[in-house]
């Protein structure tokens, strides 16, 4: 398939710095094993200097990795964010532009850092994460355009944006104004929990399709099982994806409940892999197949990402996604 559409990503442009690690240096900084936690310049420097094993670098971030996947496989992409005139901003969009994606919507801050987060890999493939917005934080509402929205047809956003003032609202607003579809991942349970209180006006008035894994839809729903999470969800939006791992995934529309299964295979390494799946989601649906295929396509681009250490998959792995998505591929 040759999708046509044009995605803009919206949220924050994030170098991933990643390290295989052990429970107990984990355990040593606080906080919820596998969850996300904002810190500052100087905390992630002081992290940096006690790990004990070298890092890994890649461009990031969850609106990053999504829309990255979809340059893959050759949608055309663009990027709304903020990054800093240093070499981690040029080697972001950098990236980006040598897959074909556009960087006309990067903003550049002076004197700040691109963000940055610190993925930290315990054995049991969990990721733990400490992230420095950076550059990130800076971009405003203000900066937002129309013109950004110009021949863009699906804007996907990404649910930390929601932690910076009111510009998650604002894309959204300027999206649905310029005839875009809108998807948002709610990217972390503690999204979920600091924004439960605008979150859902947000999902009913601008988004079409929302994006949750287990841990974010429970924060959400008062609802326990994850068919009656994806139901409660699709009360706010036209279609709800719960992303369940290795138990696979329900999808919610108007046309019912679909369960779709996982590709089960040994995981290295679970970060980016909601992103991914979300970038298989929406190549499936931009490209008119139905949500059950829409479903498969993501179990594809998850299984592939969770074989390597961070969101990078070797042109292998990439092969074998095309093959699996061109695959007796469904139209709606």
């Amino acid at each position: 398939m040759e999708c046509k559409k044009t995605v803009l990503g919206a949220g924050s442009p994030i170098v991933d710095l990643l390290a295989n690690i052990d429970d107990a240096f984990v355990s040593s900084i606080g906080g919820a094993k596998g969850g996300m936690e904002l810190v500052d310049s100087t905390a992630i420097e002081n992290l940096l200097n006690k790990i004990p094993v070298a890092t890994v670098k890649a461009p990031g971030g969850s609106a990053g990795n999504t829309i990255f996947g979809l340059a893959k496989l050759g949608v055309n992409t663009s990027f709304l964010g903020k990054v800093g005139c240093d070499s981690d901003g040029d080697f972001y969009r950098g990236k980006l532009e040598k897959l074909g994606g556009s960087t006309k919507s990067f903003r550049l801050a002076s004197g700040i850092h691109t963000g940055r987060c610190l993925s930290l890999i315990t054995p049991d493939s969990e990721r733990t994460m400490r992230t420095d917005l950076g550059a990130a934080a800076q971009m405003s509402a203000a900066e937002v355009s129309e013109a950004d929205f110009v021949d863009i047809d699906h804007v996907h956003i990404e649910g930390y944006l929601l932690f910076v003032g009111d510009l998650a609202e604002t894309v959204l607003k300027t999206a649905k104004k310029c005839g875009c579809t809108v998807s948002l991942d709610l990217a972390s349970f503690e999204v979920v929990r600091a924004t439960k209180s605008v979150l859902p006006g947000l999902l009913e008035k601008y988004v079409d399709i929302v994006f949750a894994n287990e841990d974010e839809a429970a924060a959400f729903c008062v609802s326990s099982t994850p068919a009656e999470q994806a139901e409660e969800l699709g009360k706010y939006c036209s279609i709800a994806a719960v992303k369940l791992g290795k138990k696979g995934s329900i999808i919610k529309s108007a046309d019912g409940l679909f369960k779709v299964n996982a590709n089960v295979v040994e995981a290295v390494d679970t970060t980016a892999a909601g992103d991914l799946w979300a970038t298989g989601f929406l190549y499936g649906w931009l490209n008119g197949c139905n949500l059950a295929e829409c479903g498969r396509f993501g179990s594809i681009t998850a299984a592939e990402v969770v074989q390597v250490v961070g969101s990078q998959m070797p042109e292998a792995s990439w092969k074998r996604i095309k093959s699996g998505i061109n695959s007796d591929s469904v139209k709606k």
